[in-house]
């Protein structure tokens, strides 16, 4: 079915105002995730372009269809990045396109990076949407001290396009890093690889990614720390850590620049799954729980970030959800069927109360319910 694609945010408003069918809302329609939407297939693609960059204020402004490669193209020019370092689907997920600002916040989508900077979502100072009946609501601001209305901002991330479709989103960008050093840990056990990486986050080296590779390129366990920043301050502190964690056997010591971004893209990617079969989950539990958990579910390949507190597993198809969720059930945690059968829910399921919260504010941002119905659906 060919997607409606309106080129304007009053276009758009108009068309969900004029329609009681369910829409299926997509960027670039490159993260396919949470129950599948049979609908009619909504783009904002062509409600694109940068209206405001400031670099000197480091905030942006853009229309929700603005593809990310245009935006990281335009902060480069300016030495400034997106610090949140947003995790591109494609290959994980087999899709084509190109992902846009829009669908980053919708998804609120972040990766190595979370760890120091935090989350996609605390990026983003101010909105502009249509909600369920066609009105455009502007909410938040372009600097951070303006925190009017500021949770509506907060909502929106993360909320898939169920509360309201994106058409602006006004960020806080950082500028880049002059350095990037890797220390690479070999051979540690789980438990061995998540402590280091504790370890390392809890000391003052300000450690901006840590990560564990069971299998890693030569199927060997692998490890890695990033530190950023000046040449003198990445070395001292990379200095200060091989002191550390040193004893735990061999350490290198990784500087090349090509080297480091092409190393936590793929990180960041979860590119050790690409290209192979089986379902793919996304966990978010506290580090010390995630070896035990990783055992007890026995994956084909896992993919540690965040110090441990995300895990990315790679399970035979068709395993049953029961076998991922009662494993986190205790812990705390919650798990997200990224890629696989999903018919029967992707997220993890809410409390009663929390559920009621969820489906109160739904009715009030979309009470006709025509955007992406049943997408968060849990199983039963």
């Amino acid at each position: 079915m060919k997607p409606l694609s309106p080129s304007s945010e009053a276009e758009l408003a108009e068309l969900v105002s004029s329609t009681s069918e369910p829409l299926r809302v997509m960027g670039g329609g490159t993260r396919p995730i949470g129950v599948p939407v049979n609908a009619q297939p909504l783009t904002t693609q062509k409600i694109s372009g940068i209206a405001l960059y400031e670099p000197g204020a480091l905030t942006l402004v853009a229309k929700a269809g603005t593809t990310v490669a245009e935006i990281e193209k335009a902060l480069a020019k300016e030495n400034q990045r997106l610090a949140f370092e947003p995790m591109d689907h494609r290959g994980l997920l087999g899709t084509k396109g190109e992902p846009t600002i829009g669908g980053v916040f919708a998804a609120n989508v972040s990766g190595p990076r979370r760890i120091q900077c935090g989350a996609a979502r605390d990026f983003l100072l101010g909105v502009r949407f249509v909600d369920g009946q066609g009105q455009i609501t502007r909410n938040g601001g372009r600097v951070m001290k303006n925190v009017t209305g500021y949770d509506i901002v907060k909502l929106m991330a993360g909320s898939y396009g169920t509360l309201g479709v994106l058409t602006e989103v006004a960020l806080k960008v950082l500028p880049r890093s002059n350095v990037t050093g890797t220390l690479k840990l070999a051979g540690l056990t789980d438990v061995q690889a998540i402590s280091a990486l504790s370890a390392a986050l809890g000391s003052p080296y300000e450690v901006t990614g840590a990560a564990h590779l069971p299998k890693g390129n030569d199927s060997t366990p692998q490890t890695f720390i990033r530190i950023e920043g000046f040449e003198n301050s990445v070395k001292y502190r990379s200095g200060e850590l091989f002191k550390m964690l040193g004893h735990l056997g061999e350490v290198k010591f990784e500087l090349d620049q090509q080297a480091n971004a092409t190393l936590w893209q793929n990180i960041r990617d979860v590119d050790a799954f690409h290209g192979r079969d089986g379902d793919v989950w996304r966990l978010s539990v506290k580090p010390s729980d995630a070896p035990d958990i990783v055992a007890q579910v026995g994956p084909e390949d896992v993919v540690y970030d965040w110090g441990g507190g995300l895990i990315w597993l790679l399970m035979p198809q068709d395993t049953g959800a029961e076998v991922i969720r009662s494993a986190v059930a205790d812990k705390g945690g919650h798990a997200t069927l990224i890629r696989g059968n999903r018919a029967a829910g992707a997220f993890q399921p809410l409390s009663a109360p929390v559920a009621a919260l969820q489906n109160g504010l739904r009715a009030r941002f979309d009470p006709k319910g025509v955007l992406n119905p049943g997408l968060m659906g849990q199983a039963a």
